[in-house]
């Protein structure tokens, strides 16, 4: 079975972000009377916003109001990167060299549509960069369920079987195998050890095996 399409997560893949939005989330939670450290957000990484907050949110059994929270995240996350992000090595190399071989591309984040648009903004890309965009308010079930690989897949027209992953977070690299989908791990976020189970692993895109687009 062939490569057709790729599909790409953001935070980690396209773009090191995660100290930003760690960040703002701490921001917020500061303004709301909580101290929380980068560190409690850890196991939440790649899950979505909902999770990354109201994983933290539970655990120092804190009363959050979701909506309102969030978007104030978002809006100190804003603010924050204008002019702070760039795309990670070999991003706009390797998106050239998927085109040069007419493969179809997505990107999938769990992230909300909102912080999509400002990552791309930031990074340079727009967003008919891609094919398909899917953001984590598309799909009820967040990573690790398979869901928003699955969708990006038929939004692409393919089976997930013929799409590459690319994925940095563990929480991504589980959903992206439950989608039955091939997956290259980047170990911008996380160590190889910890993203056991992908098929193909590299330090950025930069250093993205060739067979990964050839298989």
């Amino acid at each position: 079975m062939m490569i057709h399409g790729v599909i790409f997560d953001m935070d980690g893949v396209l773009v090191d972000s995660e100290p930003f939005i760690a960040e703002a989330a701490m921001r917020m939670f500061a303004e709301r009377g909580l101290t929380v450290r980068p560190e409690d957000f850890r196991p939440f990484v790649g899950a979505g916003e909902d999770r990354y907050l109201g994983g933290v949110a539970e655990r120092h059994g804190f009363a959050l109001d979701l909506e309102r929270d969030k978007a104030r995240t978002y809006q100190l996350y804003d603010r924050m990167v204008r002019g702070r992000l760039s795309p990670l090595p070999g991003v706009r190399e390797f998106i050239a060299k998927c085109r040069a071989r007419k493969l179809r591309l997505a990107l999938a984040t769990s992230a909300d549509r909102v912080k999509l648009l400002v990552n791309l903004r930031e990074l340079g890309l727009a967003p008919e960069t891609f094919d398909v965009l899917v953001d984590g308010l598309d799909v009820e079930r967040k990573k690790p369920a398979p869901d928003i690989f699955r969708l990006a897949a038929e939004r692409l027209g393919l089976p997930a079987g013929e799409c590459l992953v690319v994925e940095d977070a563990v929480n991504g690299v589980a959903a992206a195998k439950a989608a039955g989908a091939r997956c290259l791990a980047l170990t911008t976020s996380f160590t190889r050890d910890q993203l056991a189970g992908a098929d193909f692993f590299a330090a950025t895109l930069a250093d993205a095996p060739a067979q990964a687009l050839e298989w």
